[in-house]
């Protein structure tokens, strides 16, 4: 029974392949294994990104320069080449291009294709499977085919006859879902190699929205998604992106790397649930608010906690203010129907107090009365809940801690700093330093005639809160806050004096924070975030922000605290909460 095969018009290749994976993209680490000739260009272009630019004019020594696949002249069978896909998948079509070759183009081609893990098969293998008859090309130009059915595909050969040049060649389908193991586990749902597709942009102008579930964090900005520059009033760009499989939401990542001067202003995330590719008739009530909308920075790579995650989502729908770029979107959360069932809360959800599973440190999980911010009493409330929540530890970053404070930090690309525009950055030191000015400003709001003053104290924290290089659940034992001053903490790299400490490069703290409540004048504990502070950063808490006391994660660190206080135990220098049924979960070293 012959093959079939339908021939698509280029100006509907949306309709056809918008929502499918490029399985050959080098992006992926599609590779070619073996080929038959590429004596005048080297089979490797095939699969590269970027379109197969004119080589016009420039000459090598074995002739004209082509930026594609070329073989020698005057074959008397066929040349080959064997492919191995970034992802093995359902292969649905083809992209042939001949761009620039006119005159030595291929002038007919067929695809054959295997499902095969180890070595590399050969290109004589008894298991090859047509699944594109030989078919006429033309020069200079791209010839898209549909295949309307297939079987799973890990390797292609592309075979050209009688001899000639192909610019690229691209694979088109759906990838074969690669998930953890391990139930349960919290892992990136939008990543390609977990059948994660970016099935609709609103724009495109620059940079394609597929880009954004790729592996790794890009070479430039040409591997992102960008938009074009918007001149309407309250404009907005989205990307919607259908996840792997139905799952319960954590923590998402979006990633701006290499985009400093054309990032977006802020985004919100909304999740949906649907059966269909493209989620049809869909009203903004329709869609869930799982990240309110949250001011972005340049070339940084934030992590911001979910709201609303309680249900399972299959989509989510990334929405950019007024335009801009972003590199990557990361959605971590578990597959919906490989839920625990073993009692263990996962990141964000709640454990009832029936289940005992959740391991708490005995020895450390509280701190001991002195680790407050004041050597007095200070005035403590009491909450308790019925449930204990665990909250994922992320990685600290300007935007994320922006509710709640400051973070203070050098830059290595002074383009990279939170707010470019008003954040002023010149050498320094005769040129042997580049300083960083007012990232953070102190404040304070005493009464007149409180007797409070502003000065630099040392926290010495030898003893580790979080015993945790190998990760797991730490109990928040209790919150505080200080109702009139900032509070500043800046790591020190090297402690002086008799007890000298070593340098804490590598080392890192825990820092966990709440807004105020409105109504209760409690902490909001559905505001409570943790993040997970390297040695190189300092946090300035926001007045009035709840926050827990020092609390180091890889051994002895000093802190130098910059703050305002009347130091006499004061409730205006700081109120402490104490709370039953928190707790973070820590990230091994």
């Amino acid at each position: 029974m012959p093959v079939e095969y339908k021939s698509v018009p280029l100006e509907d290749f949306s309709e056809h392949f918008s929502t499918t994976i490029e399985l050959s993209s080098v992006a992926l680490d599609g590779q070619v294994c073996s080929v038959s000739d590429e004596f005048f260009a080297s089979a490797h272009h095939l699969l590269s990104v970027e379109p197969a630019p004119s080589l016009k004019g420039q000459f090598g020594p074995k002739g004209a320069l082509y930026s594609g696949w070329e073989s020698r002249r005057h074959n008397p069978t066929y040349d080959w080449c064997i492919i191995k896909l970034g992802c093995s998948g359902v292969v649905l079509g083809f992209d042939v291009d001949t761009s620039h070759f006119n005159g030595n183009e291929a002038p007919e081609v067929s695809v054959d294709a295997m499902y095969h893990h180890g070595s590399h098969p050969a290109e004589d293998d008894c298991r090859w499977q047509e699944l594109l008859p030989r078919v006429r090309l033309g020069p200079n130009s791209r010839h898209l085919f549909k295949i309307p059915q297939s079987v799973r595909v890990s390797y292609v050969k592309l075979n050209m006859y009688p001899d000639g040049g192909i610019a690229r060649f691209r694979v088109y389908g759906l990838v074969e879902p690669q998930f953890p193991s391990e139930l349960g586990q919290v892992f990136d749902l939008a990543l390609v190699c977990a059948g994660g597709r970016v099935v609709f942009t609103s724009d495109q102008h620059f940079g394609a929205g597929s880009n954004l579930i790729l592996p790794g964090r890009g070479k430039d900005m040409g591997d992102g998604w960008e938009t074009k520059r918007s001149r309407e009033p309250n404009h907005k760009d989205w990307a919607i992106i259908k996840l792997g499989d139905a799952g319960l939401l954590s923590y998402i990542e979006i990633d701006t790397a290499h985009f400093m001067g054309n990032f977006p202003e802020s985004c919100e995330v909304h999740a949906a649930y649907s059966a269909d590719v493209v989620p049809q008739g869909f009203e903004e009530k329709d869609w869930t608010l799982v990240l309110p909308r949250t001011k972005l920075g340049p070339h940084g790579q934030p992590r911001f906690l979910l709201e609303n995650v309680d249900r399972p989502y299959t989509h989510v729908k990334v929405t950019i203010y007024p335009d801009g770029g972003i590199k990557r979107v990361r959605v971590f959360g578990r597959r919906a129907c490989a839920r625990s069932r073993a009692g263990v809360a996962q990141a964000g959800e709640p454990l009832t107090t029936e289940h005992t599973a959740v391991a708490l440190p005995t020895d450390d999980a509280s701190p001991p009365s002195d680790a407050s911010d004041t050597d007095h009493p200070p005035r403590v409330h009491t909450t308790t809940t019925t449930t204990t929540t665990v909250l994922p530890a992320l990685p600290l970053s300007p935007e994320a801690f922006a509710p709640f404070g400051q973070v203070v930090q050098a830059y290595a690309d002074v383009h990279a700093v939170p707010d470019p525009r008003s954040t002023r950055v010149t050498g320094a030191n005769g040129g042997t330093a580049v300083k960083f000015h007012k990232l953070a400003l102190l404040e304070s709001a005493y009464p007149l005639g409180s007797g409070a003053s502003t000065g630099i104290s040392v926290y010495r924290c030898t003893t580790p809160v979080v015993r945790a290089r190998g990760g797991g659940a730490w109990a928040v034992a209790l919150l505080e806050r200080h109702p009139a001053t900032k509070q500043a903490f800046v790591p020190m790299g090297e402690a002086v004096g008799s007890n000298a400490l070593e340098a804490t490069p590598g080392k890192r703290y825990l820092v966990v924070v709440a807004l105020n409540g409105e109504e209760d004048d409690k902490p909001d504990l559905r505001t409570m975030r943790a993040f997970v502070a390297s040695a190189g950063q300092g946090i300035m808490y926001n007045t009035g922000i709840w926050h827990h006391p020092m609390a180091v994660l890889d051994g002895p660190m000093d802190f130098a605290c910059v703050e305002t206080q009347i130091g006499n135990g004061d409730p205006l220098d700081c109120e402490v909460v104490s709370l039953d049924g928190y707790a973070v979960e820590v990230p091994a070293a």
